[in-house]
């Protein structure tokens, strides 16, 4: 039986096109800065405590917009809002700070760049999307690509490490699925539901830091620089980018745009750190690339 998803979309017009583009190009600005956030830790700030950056990249920015619009959840959305901050945020750091702990970067990356394809299967029952064979075959070689990018002959496995990968993909699936089937309630602007889920998330974060890290480390000129940066770019500015094209852009193909950020940080350590680029990591280069723009160009 067709669906109503089946079928193939209206044929767009060049300005509407035009505008998918732009959102998308401006949404991928936010997996593309994350992806600097393994650069900034190790160059810039004091060793053993990510949890502290990842507090300081979402609180401060949700208490900033709490302060500028004035505007708090009512009704189901006190919980709609936890659930998703903590799906997006307050699970996920803590998750993803296990598997980077018991994992080889290189698989700790690849595990995560399960994302998309965890998507795909929970937007089927949640949102009613039919995924075609093709984004499928995407999300697979985006996969495929970004193993090829980062893995190294010394990855191990370790069980609890894996489980934690897993759960962080899975988590911040299940976020990226439920943000879209909710959306936003009436009269509430994107930056404002920005606010809440940042503030739900950096709360959540707030006595798992202390918890496993213990007091907040001593911060230097450079530190205070690589906070700043996760804070007001790598927080702020990417999670504004990343709410707004998720609320708007088919969720499987905003999905594939999280590939950017493993890319995006093993580019850097060759540019930056001098790490070396073999042949085999240059044609992961394209291939995960290959499966992000496709995941963009191919209908549902």
């Amino acid at each position: 039986m067709t669906t109503t998803l089946d079928r193939p979309a209206p044929q767009a017009t060049t300005g509407s096109t035009a505008s998918t583009a732009g959102l998308t190009a401006l949404t991928a600005l936010a997996p593309a800065v994350w992806g600097t956030t393994y650069l900034v830790t190790t160059e810039l700030l004091p060793p053993g405590h990510p949890m502290f950056a990842g507090l300081l990249r979402a609180l401060p920015a949700g208490l900033l917009l709490l302060a500028v619009f004035r505007r708090l959840p009512r009704g189901a959305w006190w919980w709609r809002s936890l659930a998703l901050g903590t799906l997006n945020i307050g699970a996920f750091f803590p998750l993803l700070f296990v598997a980077a702990e018991r994992l080889p970067g290189g698989v700790a990356a690849t595990v995560g760049a399960v994302q998309p394809l965890l998507v795909i299967a929970l937007a089927l029952p949640l949102l009613g999307e039919h995924p075609t064979a093709a984004r499928v075959a995407w999300a697979l070689a985006g996969v495929g690509g970004v193993a090829l990018v980062v893995l190294g002959p010394d990855a191990t496995l370790d069980p609890v490490g894996l489980l934690a990968g897993l759960g962080g993909a899975l988590s911040m699936a299940s976020g990226v699925v439920l943000t879209r089937r909710w959306g936003r309630p009436d009269g509430v602007s994107s930056p404002v539901l920005v606010s809440w889920l940042l503030t739900a998330g950096g709360l959540v974060l707030l006595p798992t830091t202390f918890l496993l890290e213990g007091a907040p480390p001593a911060i230097d000129a450079p530190a205070a620089g690589g906070y700043l940066w996760l804070g007001a770019v790598g927080g702020l500015a990417a999670y504004l980018l990343w709410f707004r094209g998720l609320g708007s852009l088919p969720v499987v193909a905003t999905a594939l745009l999280g590939l950017l950020s493993p890319v995006v940080a093993a580019a850097l350590g060759w540019l930056v750190l001098g790490e070396a680029l073999r042949p085999v990591q240059l044609a992961g280069f394209a291939l995960a690339l290959a499966a992000i723009l496709g995941g963009q160009l191919t209908r549902r």
